[in-house]
């Protein structure tokens, strides 16, 4: 908390030149505070973002963490000497998360604008355990589900989220949103569903991996290695310190997904021809992909366009040797 409080004040909001600390309400309830104050915190914290979507306005409410809040749910039930249900939680541990997650939502205010509150709660389950009560419950009544892997951030990979592990149920509901910004030319549900496809063959074919080796296999399964490789880093990969990387706007991600596509696509037509999957792998092309998330700042969208334009020439020349 402290460095919170240290921290914040020098974040700025983009949008309106501010600190960021001007419009954040902070609830803070350390371990070692009665088991009383831990429970009611998180209802604190919904209240208060409910009374400011009732005034028009849109609330993020981040709740870290609701494994503690439930751990002194389990105190209290064992203080009152309730029936204790699954490793010692009480019976009702289902119900009171329902309740909290499901005072998130958007609403027509009596003054006729939309307020809204996005409830954004973060489970520590121990020694990460996905199959224990809170985090199991959670899951039934949450629509997204970002899964964070400890080896991903060992190896400094971040934001450390597995995504063989994570899912959404929101994936309708934005459809149409993104297809107002990228149209019928980047289409971004035939992308998502094609990217994800290539995430799981690679996840699957590192099992295979792990005995025989990458040299073994074919060159169509290099290719999904490599591709995976290129979106985990080119992509899914963040550096929140890096001025370029550190936010981007929808088009450029979707510029960037498209660019990634393309070299794999037409990747496709060099493994067809029986070409050396390495020679794709060194053109030149690859390594300003790698590096085009920090690379082509958001109001210079344009540049993709000739990234595009170098995977077809270079990819063309290579056929045609």
């Amino acid at each position: 908390m402290t460095e919170v409080l240290v921290e914040f004040p020098k974040l700025i909001d983009p949008h309106s030149n501010r600190p960021l600390m001007e419009r954040t309400i902070l609830i803070a309830n350390t371990s070692d505070m009665p088991v009383a104050a831990r429970e009611a915190s998180i209802y604190t914290g919904i209240t208060l973002a409910e009374y400011y979507r009732d005034m028009g306005y849109h609330v993020a409410l981040m709740a870290d963490s609701t494994s503690r809040w439930a751990e002194a749910l389990r105190e209290l039930s064992g203080r009152l000497e309730e029936m204790p249900a699954e490793e010692g939680f009480p019976a009702y541990l289902a119900t009171r998360l329902a309740e909290f997650y499901e005072r998130a939502g958007m609403v027509e205010t009596l003054g006729g604008s939309t307020g809204s509150v996005s409830v954004i709660g973060a489970v520590s389950p121990a020694g990460g355990d996905f199959s224990e009560p809170v985090t199991q419950h959670t899951s039934r009544f949450i629509g997204c589900f970002w899964a964070l892997d400890k080896e991903l951030a060992s190896a400094r990979y971040y934001p450390s989220i597995n995504y063989i592990n994570s899912h959404s149920a929101y994936t309708e509901f934005v459809a149409d949103w993104w297809k107002k910004i990228g149209g019928e030319k980047y289409n971004w549900e035939a992308m998502r569903e094609e990217t994800v496809d290539v995430l799981r063959r690679d996840d699957k074919l590192q099992q295979i991996v792990k005995l025989v080796g990458e040299e073994e296999l074919p060159d169509e399964q290099k290719l999904i290695l490599d591709t995976a490789r290129i979106l985990q880093n080119a992509f899914l990969q963040q550096s929140a310190f890096d001025e370029v990387d550190t936010y981007s706007v929808p088009e450029k991600q979707l510029r960037m997904l498209s660019v990634i596509l393309h070299y794999y696509h037409r990747g496709g037509d060099v493994v067809k021809r029986s070409i050396p999957i390495y020679k794709y792998q060194q053109l030149p092309v690859r390594n300003e992909i790698m590096r085009m998330k920090s690379r082509i700042p958001n109001d210079k969208l344009e540049e993709f366009d000739a990234l595009d334009r170098a995977i077809d020439e270079q990819i063309d020349a290579l056929i045609a040797e």
